[in-house]
């Protein structure tokens, strides 16, 4: 029987990244990889965000109330994301995304029903963002990542210069309210809500225990 994790995120929040690399190696140490399915599901931290994003120091020092602020958040999830192998590269990231089309892209990546290339997809956008300082509210720019992870970008650029898309990312972006989402990461494990950025070690147990339980 296969199980199925939603992991709802944004792609702006570093947390979500960091969480994903823990569920990754939860999986492994609960020797479940086999059993699980994700699903990945859409949240906005910013959803009234332009389209074409906003200047990253100044959202951020607004938000923050100064950019010094926003630095030392930003150097304590630099430091959280090398304790699990993640790079984080805030110097190179100008602006602060609205991340609706990349929530789009990734649901028409999933309607595939190739999880592997999903959860490529997935990585390949934190990467892009984190890592290369990339805007990922730009078309050309998650294309070209997509690109990076195999799919067809005729057809995802012709999805995306739609509606393609749309229609199931609200549905389930007031889905995820409506189940009392507030902040993200959040997955939901056979029936148990865990919020945050869990560590490895207690996501695996609490994948053993979902696993005993079905065994009985």
């Amino acid at each position: 029987m296969t199980t199925t994790i939603d992991v709802t995120s944004d792609f702006i929040c570093p947390w979500c990244w960091i969480g994903h690399q823990n569920l990754k190696s939860a999986l492994v140490l609960a020797d479940v990889e086999d059993a699980l399915r994700i699903r990945y599901l859409p949240f906005e931290l910013n959803a009234d965000m332009p389209a074409q994003g906003m200047n990253r120091q100044a959202y951020r020092s607004a938000k923050f109330g100064n950019w010094a602020r926003s630095q030392s958040m930003d150097e304590d999830v630099t430091q959280a994301g090398k304790l699990v192998g993640l790079d984080f590269h805030y110097e190179r990231v100008a602006v602060t995304p609205n991340t609706k089309l990349a929530h789009r892209l990734m649901a028409y990546t999933q309607s595939s029903g190739d999880s592997d290339k999903s959860s490529a997809l997935f990585e390949a956008i934190f990467s892009g963002y984190f890592s290369e300082g990339l805007d990922i509210g730009n078309l050309n720019v998650l294309l070209a990542i997509g690109a990076r992870v195999g799919l067809d970008t005729v057809a995802a650029r012709d999805f995306l210069a739609g509606a393609g898309g749309e229609k199931s990312i609200d549905a389930a972006l007031v889905q995820a309210r409506n189940a009392g989402i507030h902040s993200v990461p959040n997955l939901l494990i056979g029936g148990l809500r865990v919020e945050g950025a869990q560590s490895a070690e207690s996501l695996a147990a609490i994948l053993l225990q979902l696993q005993a339980h079905h065994e009985h």
